[in-house]
């Protein structure tokens, strides 16, 4: 589902997901997906970027029992959240519908049929703080790349619907044919970490120039290392109060939350890769042990690292 304004990725890369899984599947048997733009208008539709895509046919007209029901996002969705008839429509398709989700920002326009209320969601990082204030009924989980939460799903930013896409695929067709496509289109079966691994590199890059600069390049290779705030206020040739005061109003964040967040992230990679034990883990990542991570994992994830790994560990 697409409407004038979204992000021409949301729409097109999971279409190209499931047209690459279709390709995957043997001549004799049928095609397991078939793929519809629905919009406010059959024909033509601009996206963000410019591009012109092509509906077929309006959300208005749709009345089919779709098996999938995907909402992209866009950088201003006020054309679905703003539509009354447009989220009677969505909540009548969330009765019919075997599953239904959201690519980016897409989510607003769940949230706002009420379709998220009391249920587990995410959206593109630099949205999650609006989708938790607009709409507090909705547990936000910040760092996801995609949510299951019964048959309703979320995906992060732009490319993530992607990984929303592949994991579908391989909840109907299997690990293999996932494999396949993963591999044809040059992604991951399932990306490594959370979006906050985004969020917090390009976080750095974007005060590229600044005085905290080299010191979050040098965080960024060294975030292993035993580190306080001190010694990271130090490096700048700060003192410790004028350090944390420039640190915050240039990240948005205390410098230990941001250290804390860049072993987190690479904590999360090992838990879905590795089997190694949780102090192992803990100490990899520069925590002083699994009491340690596991606090961190509470403040960040709301879950442990067991719990997580017992999500996310692949075996196979």
């Amino acid at each position: 589902m697409g409407f004038e304004g979204a992000s021409a990725l949301d729409i097109t890369g999971p279409y190209e997901v499931f047209a690459a899984a279709s390709t995957m599947t043997p001549e004799s048997d049928s095609l397991p997906y078939r793929v519809m733009l629905l919009a406010d208008q059959a024909g033509p539709l601009r996206t963000a970027s410019g591009l012109c895509l092509v509906a077929d046919e309006s959300w208005r007209d749709y009345h089919d029992k779709p098996d999938t029901l995907l909402i992209a996002g866009g950088p201003d969705v006020t054309p679905l959240i703003g539509n009354d008839d447009f989220l009677e429509w969505l909540k009548g398709m969330a009765e019919k519908a075997c599953r239904i989700g959201s690519v980016c920002t897409g989510a607003f326009a769940l949230a706002d049929a009420g379709l998220l209320d009391g249920r587990r969601a995410t959206t593109h990082w630099d949205a999650v703080e609006r989708l938790a204030g607009y709409y507090p009924q909705v547990s936000v989980e910040p760092d996801s790349i995609f949510v299951k939460d019964g048959n309703i799903y979320t995906s992060a930013g732009v490319t993530a619907g992607m990984d929303l896409a592949l994991a579908l695929v391989e909840e109907d067709l299997g690990r293999q044919t996932a494999l396949a496509v993963a591999r044809q289109l040059v992604m991951f079966l399932k990306r490594p970490g959370g979006q906050s691994q985004f969020s917090s590199r390009l976080q750095a890059q974007a005060i590229e120039g600044s005085r905290l600069s080299p010191l979050l390049s040098w965080l960024a290779k060294n975030y292993r290392q035993p580190l306080n705030v001190e010694e990271m206020a130090s490096r700048t040739a700060m003192s410790k109060r004028t350090f944390c005061r420039i640190f915050v109003a240039e990240t948005g964040v205390t410098p230990a939350y941001y250290l804390e967040r860049l072993r987190l992230e690479h904590a999360v990679s090992l838990l879905e890769a590795s089997g190694i034990s949780l102090d192992a883990t803990a100490k990899e990542c520069g925590f002083s042990g699994d009491e340690q991570l596991r606090r961190a994992f509470r403040r960040h994830r709301g879950i442990t690292p067991q719990e997580y790994r017992d999500r996310f560990y692949a075996t196979d």
